[in-house]
């Protein structure tokens, strides 16, 4: 007989005395109510099986009236411990036999139970096997990792995704649930393979999902509505790269949420991206994103303009936007670059901005933000 065979049987055996209630000594209350299951089993394994349980039994001596030992588990599904209390006799363990969100959750348990080479071989199994369910599923990952320090191959299975693939984390089922904190995390990333629009319609997404009660149909806001998107990504907006949009984009996706973006901000997106191409983008304005077949040094956040706006102070883009200049108090007209004289406007009105065909659908926006 193999050593294998030998091994199984013994398995068996193991498994049958579980199921025999003559030898027992200690019953286990699992659950809360509703949902509370007692199991019996055998001090003696569980005492050398799991250090949690022997804890527990060296404050709950054996009685010597005959009556069994009784402890309770409280925050543990029942039926994850039958799972567990199989393997603690058996020693084995068919995963094929569950969903990976009831094998999470087994994970969870045997950490409770100082089941340490249990933990070990669930996180091997899930990078290994389920790793489309844990990017699908990614914030649970995440939050279930580093919520315990025994998930280490874990946390590195998260952080390394976040590092070479942060776009799997937008695509994620989850990604309205991420903390505000792993968001900014993401979007400061030089290596996000993504386009910058794409990256500002998911933060969008994710603020909107903060505020359940605010449509996706931005001409239905209320001022209400605009203060309460612009609060939730207040902190989030620093790190969106919004000027290496390309002007269409800017007009399309950005304009019609002018109001959550901070004014200063706002302005002097408005002023560099009006006398732009459609399909053009600025220059040297913000740090473009790396992709993985760019062998460029990584860094973590984007190299920005800093720019500090007065009452009738002028703003001070990069030199080579010097030919674009604006009071604040609208007492200074813009001034485009000369390709595009045929578009001027007098801030008293007098004059309408008289844009090419390529930007009619713009200057309703831009007058409106010229004569506020």
């Amino acid at each position: 007989m193999s050593g294998d065979k030998l091994l199984s049987t013994l398995s068996q055996n193991l498994l049958e005395i579980l199921n025999d209630d003559e030898y027992c000594d200690i019953t286990i209350e699992v659950g809360n109510d509703p949902h509370v299951k007692i199991f019996r089993a055998h001090m003696v394994i569980l005492n050398y099986r799991s250090t949690y349980l022997r804890r527990i039994l060296s404050i709950n001596k054996k009685k010597n009236d005959g009556t069994l030992v009784q402890i309770k588990l409280p925050n543990i599904s029942p039926e994850i411990f039958q799972i567990i209390l199989k393997y603690i006799y058996g020693g084995k363990l068919s995963l094929e036999e569950y969903d990976t969100l009831d094998i999470v959750k087994i994970l969870v348990t045997a950490s409770e139970l100082s089941l340490h080479e249990l933990v070990t071989h669930l996180q091997s199994y899930l990078i290994r096997n389920k790793t489309n369910w844990m990017e699908q599923n990614f914030n649970l990952i995440y939050q279930t990792s580093f919520e315990n320090n025994s998930f280490l191959e874990l946390q590195k299975y998260c952080t390394n995704l976040i590092s070479e693939d942060p776009d799997k984390v937008f695509e994620s089922l989850d990604f309205s649930t991420i903390s505000e904190n792993l968001l900014i995390s993401i979007i400061q990333s030089d290596n996000l393979q993504m386009e910058e629009v794409q990256i500002w319609e998911h933060v969008l997404k994710w603020g909107l999902s903060q505020n359940p009660g605010i449509s996706s149909d931005h001409s239905t806001y209320s001022k209400d509505d605009f203060n309460s998107l612009k609060n939730t990504l207040q902190r989030c907006i620093p790190f969106v790269r919004f000027y290496n949009l390309t002007s269409k984009e800017f007009s399309d996706r950005v304009l019609p949420y002018k109001k959550v973006l901070p004014k200063e901000l706002y302005m002097d997106l408005l002023t560099s991206f009006l006398n732009l191409h459609p399909n053009s983008k600025l220059s040297n304005k913000s740090k473009p994103r790396m992709t993985k077949k760019h062998n460029y040094e990584k860094t973590t956040r984007s190299t920005r303009i800093p720019i500090e706006i007065n009452e009738g102070e002028l703003i001070k883009p990069s030199p080579q936007y010097t030919q674009r200049s604006m009071l604040i108090n609208e007492e200074e007209l813009i001034k485009p670059s000369p390709q595009y004289t045929q578009r001027s406007m007098l801030i008293n009105g007098e004059e309408l901005i008289k844009p090419s065909t390529q930007y009619t659908q713009r200057s309703n926006w831009i007058m409106e933000d010229l004569t506020t």
